[in-house]
């Protein structure tokens, strides 16, 4: 079977219907600008603005994408899709690609609302592009791990903790292998990435950086791929 765009614009169109009706979503949506909003008054710089920019990420990307994929669950329309003539990399794409729109939508709106100075565009996006990959294709995971959209808020509060927040809570941590872990993950990752370029680093310091995010892409997307297989034959 071919990749077909004519499907994958049928799912995105179908999709953009639903969030436009789905109150919860629009809500979520809202979160990181009114949070932009508010460093903006307080001043913030440096590390919490990089923050405000990753938590647009992780509740646009992830949030959304978890509750569009549990709510199709919910409306018993999902196994209806995954038994359709569209393929595996179709549904996906169809299904992922509102959260991107959004969620780029969301980010560039919260810099504005932010006031946050964007380093070198071209890596700043390359590092946007990578964890919108990573985040997207967790909350596709979530979505399909969850039977309901509010599942989606309780099974997700552990990946809002450590994804969206995690930066702020290492100075709580003293346990230096947890330390270690904890500085492998994408939400630190993509904060390395901006401080590097906020003091004019280089292609060659990223380098590394990186390379863990794409590990981190390769990783996520694998799970998900073998998780929607899983699906597709659940009763």
């Amino acid at each position: 079977m071919t990749f077909s765009l004519k499907r994958v614009n049928a799912i995105l169109i179908k999709d953009w219907k639903d969030l436009l009706k789905n109150s919860y979503i629009l809500v979520t949506l809202a979160l990181p600008l009114i949070f932009a909003v508010m460093l903006r008054k307080l001043g913030a710089e440096g590390p919490l603005a990089i923050f405000s920019i990753n938590f647009a990420l992780v509740i646009s990307g992830c949030f959304v994408q978890a509750a569009m994929v549990a709510e199709e669950k919910e409306k018993n329309t999902l196994r209806g899709l995954l038994l359709s003539p569209a393929s595996t990399l179709e549904i996906l794409i169809g299904k992922s690609a509102l959260s991107a729109i959004v969620t780029i939508a969301v980010i560039i709106a919260s810099i504005f609302l932010s006031g946050f100075e964007t380093p070198s565009i071209l890596l700043f996006s390359l590092n946007i592009f990578l964890c919108l990959i990573i985040y997207i294709t967790l909350g596709t995971l979530l979505g399909l791990l969850s039977k309901t959209v509010m599942e989606t808020t309780i099974i997700g509060m552990p990946v809002l903790m450590i994804f969206g927040v995690g930066s702020l809570l290492k100075s709580a941590v003293d346990n230096k292998i947890l330390l270690k872990i904890i500085s492998f993950l994408p939400n630190e990752q993509f904060d390395a990435i901006l401080s590097e370029l906020n003091t004019k680093g280089g292609f060659n310091d990223l380098i590394s950086h990186f390379l863990i995010l794409i590990i981190w892409v390769v990783l996520m997307t694998l799970i998900t791929f073998y998780t929607y297989g899983k699906r597709r034959f659940d009763k």
